[in-house]
């Protein structure tokens, strides 16, 4: 399976729309996860709408990288047929994950723990836990604080110690690709992480049935830079920085969020997509 950086086959030009950014607040936020709710999340915290520039990022002269910006984006075709099956996504998807951040990082393992499907058609995309939409907040999957325990969740608690504790690098990586394409409603914003002022990335507890987690929601800033790939392919991904065992402080952790695309014309179909959560282990 071959894999490399997209250089642009088109343009589809950059974009003025409205992300959904966190009001700062006096007290930790707060929100309720779809696992808890059985539907949307519920939010108890107050957010605002705010109109950004977003490039393409299909137009830019170098592509953007794990290192710097937080995401990139990369050409990898998948043998998996149908995306929706279940079956297949832990027997034949899992396995070609694990095999591109493998190479990618030249990581010595890969832990899968989490895979989601979104639609922004009418009911939602179909997941062994119940029905999911795009995510419109821009957030950050985990922070300083909760990416080690969802490792240590994920790999057990002796074995988070130890790959830790022997100075391992480990990166949290959402690998995301739509289940049909092109793209033509309802894309997915990335920011640059390098643009994110520390100030702006606002710790939120995430309630679930049987814990609570915590992860970043973004508060907008004049000087954050965006990026969207125009008409993404069933053979792209993006893949995401969620958590660096090696940047301690979440300084390059990238936020992302769907938008509504400009004119979008009333007969596009629905965006479909899958994203595969892992740690990529580096020893």
């Amino acid at each position: 399976m071959s894999q490399h950086r997209v250089n642009p086959p088109h343009l589809g030009g950059a974009v003025d729309a409205a992300l959904t950014f966190i009001v700062p607040q006096d007290t930790k936020p707060v929100f309720e996860s779809s696992a808890s709710t059985g539907t949307v999340p519920k939010i108890h915290f107050e957010t605002e709408d705010r109109v950004v520039h977003i490039e393409d990022v299909r137009a830019r002269t170098t592509p953007a990288s794990i290192e710097k910006e937080g995401f990139e984006l990369l050409t990898i075709d998948t043998a998996v047929d149908d995306l929706n099956d279940d079956a297949a996504i832990e027997t034949q998807y899992y396995p070609e994950i694990e095999d591109i951040l493998k190479k990618r990082f030249g990581a010595s393992r890969v832990a899968i723990f989490d895979a989601t499907r979104r639609s922004d058609n009418d009911t939602g995309a179909d997941n062994p836990d119940g029905k999911r939409g795009p995510a419109t907040r821009v957030h950050v999957d985990y922070t300083p604080k909760s990416g080690p325990q969802r490792l240590k969740d994920t790999i057990g608690e002796a074995e988070g110690e130890r790959v830790l504790a022997r100075g391992a690098r480990v990166i949290q990586v959402n690998v995301w690709r739509p289940i049909s394409g092109p793209v033509q409603r309802t894309p997915l914003a990335l920011a640059d992480a390098s643009s994110i002022a520390k100030k702006e990335l606002i710790a939120t507890d995430q309630v679930f049935p049987d814990r609570v987690g915590e992860i970043f929601q973004l508060a907008y800033g004049a000087g954050q830079r965006w990026y969207y790939a125009s008409e993404m392919r069933r053979d792209e991904v993006f893949l995401i920085k969620g958590w660096d065992s090696a940047d301690p402080t979440g300084s390059h952790f990238a936020p992302h969020g769907a938008f509504d695309l400009p004119n979008t014309a009333p007969d596009a179909p629905p965006r479909e997509s899958i994203e595969v959560r892992t740690f990529v282990i580096i020893e």
